[in-house]
């Protein structure tokens, strides 16, 4: 925004969200340059209301397309005849009355004409007055301050009389056509380099993916003599390696606790599946049960040491964690525990061929059940691994985390520029619609 100046003079608005204005701007609430109402719901009793393919509808979830071009649902004329359901005119706004989450106060322009239900106003613009573009940028940037005029609480809707006393930046309208041009050129270039980010990431963690598998199944030395593993999904592995079951490599392997445990604020953290991530625990939502009933309730084979790893066997199957014994725990029937002989197998190296694509893939397709998919431990000692020497499983294991780090701080380096341009996004159309800066010379010049 350096090459932009400011405008020759200015005016104060008298409205705190708006500040200083451009001296021959004005500002009015919406009462005056629109025509707002909200709509309505067709009986879903009556199914002539809604077998029909007539009249798109739309409902508060939509307000997050930003631009409505098509519906996802529709009423019939019989529908909209019998109910309170009105039509919106095509270069409006909507915005949501109410809604779980971030939904209420968010707004989006209308491409085409259609209804809408009454958890959404229509915002109509008198288009001598008003241009819808530039209205909608500027109501999508001051989100946060109509949200605060009932609160944040999912009880608390907007309602028509209130969305009608909001206070617009009032430009000359050949004005606010060109700060909505301007716009719509500098935020489609931001997003497509913010998703072009985004793909880095995802590119990022593919090769992630593919750095792992490679190195747990065929090592890192790419001249190294092969052999068949003779084991089809996994193919050849290196001829020294040595492929055996993980019964082989494991000192005790089981499950947790089935007997429901009581619950306290304090005590030993209790983890079922859906607290363990691929390399991660959650312990922020995770119960916990009391230091009396951790030690005259449970068995041992509840209770993982420092050093074990972790299964998810039931709910989000394959989950694997190394266990570093930061905090004690316990875990459910949904956990598996494995315990690796250390003396003759690297931890870490087992925990992360575990994790890697072609053994997840592995141990979801021998996850039995029939509505529901288990996995069963009977089933996954007897699944075999590919083992280099101890020495080299090391070594390995020592590639990959130094991989992840030079990987994970690119992921970091790439989400904190996909930050820094929404807020400079943000910033922008802020300081545009309010007359912070003067994007006339700008407009003209790219035409």
């Amino acid at each position: 925004m350096k090459h932009l100046k400011k405008y020759s003079e200015y005016k104060d608005s008298g409205v705190e969200w708006i500040g200083e204005i451009p001296a021959h701007w004005k500002h009015i609430p919406l009462r005056w340059g629109t025509k707002i109402f909200s709509g309505g719901t067709p009986s879903r009793l009556k199914d002539a209301y809604w077998n029909s393919n007539d009249i798109p509808w739309l409902n508060s979830g939509e307000v997050n397309k930003k631009k409505i071009l098509h519906a996802n649902n529709y009423i019939s004329k019989q529908g909209l005849n019998e109910s309170s359901a009105k039509w919106i005119k095509a270069k409006s706004l909507i915005m949501a009355l109410a809604g779980q989450g971030k939904t209420k106060g968010m707004v989006a322009t209308l491409e085409m004409p259609s209804t809408c239900n009454q958890s959404l106003a229509a915002i109509e613009p008198d288009t001598k007055v008003l241009f819808y573009q530039f209205l909608y940028y500027y109501l999508d940037s001051k989100y946060q301050n109509i949200r605060g005029m009932v609160g944040d609480d999912a009880r608390d809707g907007l309602n028509l009389e209130i969305i009608k006393s909001i206070l617009s930046p009032l430009p000359p309208l050949f004005e606010q056509q060109q700060i909505a041009n301007y716009l719509d050129q500098k935020t489609t270039a931001i997003d497509q380099l913010i998703q072009k980010k985004e793909q880095l990431i995802q590119l990022l963690e593919e090769k992630r993916t593919a750095m792992i598998n490679q190195a747990v199944t065929k090592g890192l030395d790419p001249t190294v003599p092969m052999k068949d593993s003779g084991i089809e999904w996994l193919g050849e592995v290196p001829a020294h390696w040595e492929v055996k079951p993980l019964s082989r490599i494991s000192s005790y392997i089981s499950y947790g606790f089935t007997n429901p445990m009581p619950s306290t604020d304090e005590g030993i953290f209790m983890l079922t599946a859906k607290d363990i991530n691929n390399g991660e625990i959650n312990y922020s939502k995770a119960r916990k049960t009391s230091v009396l009933a951790y030690e005259t309730l449970l068995t041992a084979k509840s209770k993982p040491k420092p050093y074990d790893i972790l299964i998810t066997k039931d709910g989000t199957l394959g989950r694997v964690i190394y266990y570093k014994g930061e905090e004690k725990i316990c875990i459910s029937q949904s956990v598996a525990l494995l315990r690796v002989d250390d003396e003759i197998t690297d931890r870490k190296f087992v925990s992360l061929a575990l994790q890697s694509k072609s053994y997840q893939n592995k141990i979801l397709f021998d996850a039995g059940g029939t509505t529901i998919k288990h996995i069963y431990i009977t089933r996954l000692v007897k699944m075999k691994m590919g083992f280099p020497p101890i020495q080299e499983q090391i070594t390995i294991t020592h590639y990959i985390n130094t991989k992840n780090q030079e990987i994970d701080q690119a992921i970091t380096k790439t989400k904190d520029q996909i930050k820094l341009l929404k807020e400079y996004k943000t910033t922008l159309i802020s300081d545009v619609v309010t007359g912070k800066i003067d994007v006339r010379e700008a407009v003209l010049a790219t035409n």
